[in-house]
């Protein structure tokens, strides 16, 4: 594996990603498509947690992208988890909008592009990133997405309008929405909203698939919080597995 920073500047703004890739290439995911991995981060940036989710699937003979969703307002941001860094975080979010993160997603889409043969791509979001997720999948670039504990997707859209969850009609690919039952930022009420959601376009489930977790709060896949789940975390990481290596 050989994971670095680079600077993306093709798009509007810079964006400093973290880079991981196999050194030997995808011997571990055998025959069939390319595939490759878009991190989008939680409000603490790209953190050292989040950077070693994209090491993690590049092990994995996964090539992984891990980009910044707060450029324009903090542009190398790396947080920890403690109440301090949880306010500036959500500083940041609240000034970002749909539009700035389809158009940086998009740019980070078009290099990954220039890097692999048309590859398949799956986005892969924690907590706001999850939610960022949700709103990539309406891009048919994007052929797979995983929302981990995205809230707000079924009240708000990150710079105002309609509740991001109204999208799901422009979602042409996969998409994997998981909640834990413990999580105070996503309540009974949301986390029906999103599954009625997901079954009203979706009956069958063979598409838009909702994941609930008994007991699991929120930030439950991060072992650097005091929410990690264990076994939480290492279901999460085996439905994403069996995807991306399916």
């Amino acid at each position: 594996m050989k994971s670095e920073w680079i600077v993306i500047k093709e798009g509007s703004v810079p964006l400093r990603c973290w880079w991981s890739k196999p050194s030997q290439g995808r011997d571990e995911i055998g025959e069939g498509p390319n595939r490759v991995a878009l991190v989008l981060p939680e409000i603490f940036g790209v953190n050292n947690w989040v950077r070693s989710v994209a090491d993690r699937l590049a092990t994995r003979g996964i090539p992984a992208l891990a980009m910044p969703l707060f450029s324009r307002s903090a542009p190398e941001l790396e947080l920890g988890y403690s109440e301090d860094n949880l306010i500036e975080g959500r500083r940041h979010k609240d000034s970002t909008s749909m539009e700035q993160i389809l158009t940086d997603t998009y740019t980070t889409i078009c290099w990954l592009n220039k890097q692999l043969d048309q590859p398949q791509i799956t986005v892969i979001g924690f907590c706001f990133g999850g939610h960022a997720a949700l709103i990539t999948a309406t891009m048919t670039e994007v052929s797979e997405t995983f929302n981990f504990y995205g809230a707000g997707v079924s009240k708000t859209r990150p710079g105002g309008g309609a509740p991001s969850l109204e999208l799901l009609p422009q979602v042409s690919g996969r998409l994997t929405c998981l909640c834990g039952t413990a999580d105070p930022l996503i309540p009974t009420s949301d986390r029906q909203a999103i599954q009625a959601a997901l079954r009203m376009q979706d009956p069958d489930e063979e598409r838009l698939r909702y994941v609930e977790i008994i007991g699991a709060d929120h930030g439950f896949m991060c072992e650097e919080r005091e929410s990690f789940a264990a076994e939480a975390s290492a279901l999460g990481w085996r439905l994403l597995l069996e995807s991306l290596e399916r």
